[in-house]
C-alpha cells in the first residue's frame, strides 16, 4: 500500500469505532426504551401488496416497473421479476448482483472477484453500469464511480427486462433494476446482527425504527460496518454504511419520506491473468497459485459517497394524485491499479499502472401527475410527468509505462508510483424527459398499457489538458405498447412492444456527431397464478434489436461509423412462491441467441461476447414444523452456460455449475444462520478476453455465520 493510501485509511478506523459505539448504545437504549405496553398504532406505511413493500414470501403483488403509477404485477405486459425481502433474508446476498443470481435473464457476477461495481447482464446486455435505479431515480455508474448499494439497506429489487426508454430515457436494451430502499414503518422495531466469515470478514449491522403516538411521524436507522477481504491476498472488502429515513404523514392523503445515506468502501480492483495453454505456451507451466491469489500493494479502490432526497405524495382527491421524487448523490473515488494487459512476449506478461482520482455527482428529480377515472365499464390511470437529471464527473486519469513479469518466475517485487495524467476533464450531462403513460383495465379482464416519451440529452466536456470544451446534443422519441388478458382461470397472456436508446459521445470521420444507439423489443408471454396459492409461473419469448451500433469505418482507420446491429432472441421461464405450506421455491431458465447481425469488424454473424446461451437456477427453502419449528434449510444450484470471451469468437469460456446452501434456526427473538456460496469451491473462469489477454477467476467458496436478535 502506498503512503497516501495509509494516510487515508487512518480516519476510517476512528469512524468505524464511532459507528460501532453509536450502534451498540442505540441498541441498548432502544431495547430499554420506556413502557413495555404500547398503545395501538395505525399503520399508514406500505402494506404487503404495495410496490414499496418487501412482498409476501417469494412473490410480490404490485410493482412500479413497467408503469410509474404502480399496478398489479399481473397487469404489466412485460417480463418483471421481484427479489423480495424474504429472498434477501434467506439468501443474505453481499452485493446487489448476488441478489439477482436466481433471476431469469440475468447473468450475475460476470467479473468474478471484482467487487468494485454491481456488474451483471440482462438478456445479454451489460446493464449494471447503466441500468441501476434506486427508488425510481437513476443510480448508474459515471466513469469509474459506481454508487453501490448494500443489500442491508434494501427492501426489495424489481427487475424489468427489455428497453425502458419510455420509463427513464437513456438505458441499455436489456432492461433495468430498481432498488427499493428500506423505509420507516409506523411501528417500533429493532434488529442487530453480528457475522463472521471467510477471509476473516467480520460485520456488524443494525436496523431500528419507531413512530410517534399519533401515527404521523416515523423514522428508521440502518447501519453496517464490515472489515474483511476476499480470496486475493491483502485485498480489502471494508464498508461503513449509515442510512436513515423519516416519514411524515399528517393525513392519509399526504406523505413525505426523506431518505439519506453515507457510505465508505475500501475494495480491490479486478485481476485478469493469462492462462497456460491459452494465452502462453503450456510448456512454461501454470502460474503458481501464490501469484494468482496475490496483488501488488499499489492496488487500491476507495470510495466515499452520500445521498439525500425525498419522496412526496399528495392525493388531491380520489382521482388526482401528485408525486415528486428527488435525490442528490455524490461520490469521491480513489483508484490505483497495476493491471495485466496482455503478453508482451512468449514468457513476459505486460502490466501497466493506472490511476483515477475523481468526484462524481447526480441530481435527479421526477415530478408526476396521476389521474384515475372510470370510463364506462373501464378503469383508467393516466400518469404524466417531467424528469430531469444532471450528472457531473470531474477528475484525472493517469497511465504509466509498462512493467514486465516473467511467467516462469512471477513476482510483484518492484515499486510502482503514480503515473502522469493523460486525462484531466470535467463532463456534465443534462437529461430532460417529458412522458405520458396510460393503463386501462377493462371489465372483460383485458388491460392496455401505452407510453410515449421525449428525451433531450446535452453533454459538455471540458478538457483541461487542451483547454477546449465540446458539447453534444441528442434527443429521442420512444414508445411502448402492451396488453394483458386475465382469462379468469389463473392464466394471463401478455404481449408488448418497447423502445429504448443510449447516447454515443464522439463523431465520425467527417465530423458528424454520433446518433443515439436505438433498441426495440417484441415480447409475448404467459403468467399463471394458481387460484388460492402464493405461487407465480411465467414464460416469455423476446426479440431485441439494437441499431446504430458503433463499428469500424472501413474507409478511414481509427474512426467509427454507425452501421452496426445486434439481435438477441430468447426464451425465459420463471416460477416462484410456495409449493407447499413449508416449501418455497425459485426456478429460472433462460435461453439467449445473441448475434452480431451487422458489423465492419469482421465479426458479422458471430455470437456476441460474454453472453451465455443457457442460464438456469433453482432455489428451495424448507421451513420445518413441529418439534423442529424454527429450523430452515435452503439450497440452490446455478448453471451458467458456455460463452465467448470476445466478439471475434476466438476464445470460449467454459460453462460451470455452482451450489449454495443456507441453514438457519430461529427461537424467541434470536436467529442463527450459516450461508455458503459455491459450496464445492468450484474453480472456474468468470469471464475471459481475447487470446493473450487472460481471464478473471470466479468467486470461490464463501462461508458466513451470523447471529441476529430482534428487540
Amino acid at each position: 500500500m502506498t503512503d497516501n493510501s495509509i494516510a487515508r485509511a487512518r480516519p476510517r478506523v476512528s469512524k468505524l469505532v464511532l459507528f460501532m459505539g453509536t450502534t451498540l448504545l442505540s441498541s441498548a437504549a432502544f431495547a430499554q426504551d420506556t413502557p413495555t405496553e404500547l398503545q395501538p398504532i395505525v399503520v399508514t406505511g406500505a402494506d404487503e401488496a404495495s410496490p414499496l413493500s418487501g412482498g409476501t414470501g417469494y412473490t410480490a403483488e404490485e410493482t412500479t416497473a413497467g408503469f410509474k403509477g404502480g399496478v398489479s404485477l399481473v397487469e404489466v405486459p412485460r417480463s418483471v421479476s421481484v427479489v423480495t425481502a424474504q429472498e434477501i433474508a434467506d439468501r443474505a446476498p453481499v452485493q446487489i448482483e448476488d441478489a439477482l443470481a436466481y433471476t431469469p435473464g440475468v447473468s450475475a457476477s460476470n467479473w468474478g472477484v471484482d467487487d468494485r461495481y454491481d456488474q451483471f447482464t440482462i438478456r445479454g446486455f451489460d446493464t449494471g453500469s447503466k441500468g441501476i435505479y434506486r427508488d425510481g431515480l437513476i443510480q448508474k455508474s459515471i466513469n469509474f464511480s459506481g454508487f453501490k448499494t448494500d443489500p442491508w439497506m434494501v427492501e426489495r429489487i424489481d427487475v424489468l427486462r427489455g428497453p425502458t426508454g419510455v420509463m427513464y430515457g437513456p438505458g441499455e436494451a436489456g432492461g433495468m433494476v430498481n432498488i427499493v430502499s428500506k423505509r420507516p414503518r409506523f411501528e417500533k422495531f429493532a434488529e442487530g446482527r453480528l457475522q463472521y466469515g471467510s477471509h476473516n470478514t467480520a460485520q456488524a449491522a443494525i436496523d431500528l425504527g419507531n413512530s410517534n403516538a399519533a401515527g404521523t411521524l416515523a423514522w428508521r436507522l440502518t447501519g453496517l460496518m464490515r472489515n474483511g477481504g476476499n480470496e486475493v491476498e491483502d485485498a480489502q472488502d471494508d464498508r461503513l454504511l449509515g442510512a436513515f429515513g423519516v416519514t411524515w404523514a399528517p393525513t392519509d392523503r399526504t406523505e413525505v419520506t426523506f431518505l439519506g445515506h453515507y457510505q465508505e468502501d475500501n475494495l480491490a480492483p479486478n485481476m485478469f491473468l493469462p492462462v497456460a495453454g491459452e494465452d502462453y505456451d503450456a510448456s512454461f507451466g501454470a502460474l503458481p497459485q501464490s501469484f494468482v491469489d496475490s496483488q501488488h500493494d499499489f492496488n487500491q479502490f476507495d470510495t466515499e459517497g452520500w445521498s439525500i432526497g425525498y419522496q412526496a405524495r399528495h392525493e388531491v382527491n380520489s382521482q388526482l394524485t401528485l408525486r415528486q421524487n428527488l435525490r442528490y448523490s455524490e461520490q469521491d473515488t480513489t483508484y490505483r491499479h497495476l493491471y495485466y494487459s496482455g503478453m508482451a512476449s512468449a514468457t513476459q506478461m505486460q502490466f501497466y499502472d493506472f490511476t483515477v482520482f475523481e468526484t462524481a455527482s447526480t441530481f435527479a428529480v421526477d415530478t408526476q401527475v396521476e389521474y384515475r377515472a372510470t370510463l364506462g365499464a373501464a378503469e383508467n390511470t393516466l400518469v404524466a410527468g417531467l424528469d430531469y437529471t444532471r450528472q457531473i464527473v470531474d477528475g484525472t486519469q493517469g497511465f504509466g509505462a509498462g512493467y514486465l513479469i516473467d511467467v516462469t518466475n512471477p513476482s510483484y517485487g518492484f515499486g510502482v508510483s503514480d503515473p502522469g495524467n493523460y486525462i484531466d476533464r470535467k463532463t456534465t450531462e443534462d437529461q430532460t424527459g417529458l412522458y405520458v403513460q396510460n393503463h386501462t383495465r377493462f371489465e372483460n379482464g383485458v388491460t392496455l398499457t401505452a407510453g410515449l416519451r421525449k428525451s433531450w440529452v446535452e453533454t459538455e466536456t471540458e478538457n483541461r489538458l487542451t483547454n477546449t470544451t465540446s458539447t453534444q446534443d441528442d434527443d429521442a422519441l420512444t414508445m411502448s405498447l402492451g396488453a394483458t388478458w386475465d382469462l379468469g382461470n389463473g392464466y394471463v397472456p401478455f404481449a408488448s412492444y418497447a423502445e429504448g436508446f443510449t447516447t454515443n459521445i464522439g463523431s465520425s470521420f467527417d465530423g458528424t456527431a454520433f446518433k443515439p444507439t436505438e433498441s426495440e423489443q417484441f415480447e409475448v408471454g404467459l403468467r399463471y397464478y394458481p387460484v388460492g396459492r402464493n405461487l407465480m409461473l411465467s414464460a416469455a419469448v423476446f426479440d431485441v434489436t439494437k441499431t446504430n451500433v458503433l463499428t469500424a469505418d472501413p474507409l478511414n482507420p481509427n474512426f467509427q461509423v454507425q452501421t452496426g446491429e445486434v439481435r438477441h432472441r430468447g426464451l425465459e421461464l420463471e416460477a416462484r412462491g410456495q409449493l407447499t405450506e413449508q416449501l418455497a421455491a425459485i426456478f429460472s431458465y433462460s435461453y439467449i441467441d445473441a448475434k452480431i447481425t451487422e458489423s465492419n469488424n469482421g465479426d458479422k454473424n458471430n455470437t456476441a461476447a460474454k453472453v451465455p446461451e443457457h442460464l438456469a437456477s433453482l432455489w428451495l427453502d424448507y421451513a420445518f414444523a413441529g418439534r423442529l419449528e424454527g429450523l430452515k434449510l435452503g439450497g440452490g444450484v446455478r448453471y451458467v452456460g458456455e460463452s465467448w470471451g470476445d466478439n471475434a469468437n476466438s476464445r470460449k469460456v467454459d460453462d460451470y455449475i455452482l451450489a449454495d446452501v443456507s441453514v438457519s434456526y430461529a427461537w424467541d427473538d434470536y436467529r442463527v444462520s450459516l450461508g455458503v456460496t459455491n459450496l464445492f469451491d468450484k474453480d472456474y473462469a468468470a469471464t475471459c478476453e481475447t487470446v493473450s489477454y487472460g481471464c478473471i477467476s470466479g468467486e470461490g467458496r464463501e462461508l458466513t455465520l451470523a447471529l441476529s436478535r430482534k428487540f
